[in-house]
């Protein structure tokens, strides 16, 4: 789960294929642990410019939340998870007091802004607001959203320390649609090339996708597949699939970190005593410390400096190691 090969930014993304990416040093972190030593660049900044340089992008994908994935896998994801998410959409925009028309005005007037080029999240709710388009709470996220599932726009390049919205048809190369049960195989095997071994109820979760889909994607490429049975279910992987080198390394982990969102359950990272530290009760993954293949604790960063919160008392070698991970996290950061 954490690789140690990998030589930049785009590798790590395309190999895990989505990263979560609504806390945008979470997303940054997520890099970090899987870069390898031969790695062209460590630290965040590379991020951004794979964003500035349009290699990289972010979209509401899969599960309807935040993702980063290499631009030339962005439209046949868009296209094969976005249709199950246009319905919550539709709630949550009349529950937060946008009506369709309004909904519809607000697409058509940020559209209209990006066509002039990039425009932050603040640029876009002084437009909205001007027109007396609702944006308070949810309302412009959700507005957002709305332009994003319709295949308009996505999160480019960073502006002014801000990341801006773009057209997808200006920031995006062309490309040939995607036939649906192709963009199936191609899901079903991207996903075990980052998260395999692991069963078809945890593709559908991961990627959002009905649990006959995900059994669709993966009986495409049957004849890739290696099986194995679990207290799970059938464990799927790809054949040939490097296998882990062992036990990963102590490492501080980002919030929202993919390995918290791989497969149906956590049960195995997480005891189950400790999972309500790692996440609150609005959703928000914290940032995790990994030791011994669970997650040991959790850690902040206020004033730029790492505070360890472990669940128990650490062992002095691990709190060492630990210590000089987090002088790491800062370096990455450059903070």
């Amino acid at each position: 789960m954490i690789e140690s090969t990998l030589v930049d930014v785009e590798e790590v993304v395309g190999r895990l294929l989505a990263v979560q990416a609504q806390d945008g040093r979470g997303a940054r972190l997520a890099i970090r642990p899987r870069l390898g030593p031969k790695a062209k660049e460590a630290g965040a900044s590379a991020v951004d410019q794979a964003l500035n340089d349009g290699s990289l992008v972010i979209g509401w994908l899969n599960r309807g939340t935040l993702h980063l994935v290499r631009a030339e896998d962005y439209r046949w994801l868009r296209d094969l998870t976005a249709p199950r998410q246009v319905t919550s959409n539709q709630t949550r925009l009349r529950q937060e007091g946008v009506s369709e028309k309004q909904a519809d005005k607000g697409v058509e007037s940020i559209v209209d802004r990006l066509a002039d080029g990039p425009a932050t999240r603040s640029e876009i709710r002084e437009l909205l607001e001007g027109q007396g388009i609702p944006v308070e709470g949810q309302a412009l996220v959700h507005i957002l959203f709305f332009a994003s599932l319709r295949g308009l726009i996505l999160r480019g390049p960073v502006k002014e320390g801000e990341h801006a919205f773009v057209l997808v048809e200006d920031w995006l190369d062309p490309q040939p649609e995607v036939d649906p049960d192709a963009a199936l195989a191609e899901l079903a095997r991207r996903y075990l090339a980052g998260h395999g071994p692991a069963t078809d109820r945890d593709l559908a979760k991961w990627a959002g996708v009905t649990l006959g889909q995900a059994r669709k994607g993966l009986q495409a490429i049957t004849d890739e597949l290696t099986e194995e049975e679990s207290g799970s279910g059938t464990l799927l992987d790809l054949k040939g699939r490097p296998e882990p080198g062992g036990e990963p390394a102590p490492r501080l982990l980002g919030a929202f970190d993919p390995i918290l969102h791989g497969w149906e359950s956590r049960e195995w990272l997480i005891p189950d005593e400790d999972g309500r530290k790692v996440v609150t009760t609005n959703g928000i993954f914290r940032p995790t410390i990994l030791a011994g293949g669970r997650i040991v604790g959790t850690w902040t960063m206020p004033g730029g400096k790492v505070e360890l919160a472990p669940f128990d008392r650490l062992d002095r070698s691990l709190e060492e190691t630990l210590n000089e991970e987090a002088s790491r996290v800062c370096d990455y950061l450059g903070v």
